[in-house]
């Protein structure tokens, strides 16, 4: 033994330098079916939160505590109102993401991670469908309900974006362990 050439050290799991196994098709099933679950509830819950304000909130807001309201508005740019123009880029950009998640998706081990995906990608869709249905001007034109707002200090903003945030702080805190 000299000094160019080391023992090798035995860690004890020969396994943890491979690559893991790549899931089944039914895990990947599996995988697909739980984030589109959690990616429609996001959308159901969105959207019906955004009838609801439209329907509600057109006059005055209404006062919570602390300088919170439920205040409605027509968001035509991107988060948190800035873009203004942009929205169709903003839409495509939401459409790829919410298709690309069904294809990262398949090699995702943690379930908590797929719950995080579907957040992000429920979300996106959510604003995605706001662009294309509501009234605007020309391809995702439409604008974005947003009607929470916490304090002067923050942007208006909606369910889907709450989970666009809180999925992707999921996936961060996740995917750093990785």
């Amino acid at each position: 033994m000299t000094a160019a050439n080391p023992p090798e050290v035995e860690t004890g799991d020969s396994r943890a330098d491979e690559d893991p196994e790549p899931l089944t098709r039914r895990e990947v099933t599996a995988r697909r079916w739980q984030l589109a679950t959690v990616a429609i509830a996001v959308i159901v819950l969105d959207q019906l939160t955004k009838a609801w304000a439209v329907d509600r909130l057109p006059g005055d807001p209404i006062e919570g505590p602390w300088g919170s309201s439920l205040t409605l508005v027509f968001n035509r740019g991107s988060a948190f109102s800035l873009g203004e123009g942009l929205g169709p880029v903003f839409g495509v950009l939401a459409l790829v993401v919410g298709i690309g998640m069904f294809w990262i998706v398949r090699t995702v081990r943690e379930r908590s991670l797929v719950f995080g995906l579907g957040l992000v990608q429920g979300g996106a869709i959510g604003n995605v469908i706001d662009r294309a249905f509501r009234d605007g001007d020309g391809f995702l034109g439409g604008a974005v309900i947003d009607f929470l707002k916490v304090g002067d200090w923050w942007p208006v903003f909606n369910i889907a974006d709450a989970a666009i945030v809180v999925g992707g702080l999921i996936v961060v805190a996740l995917g750093s362990r990785a």
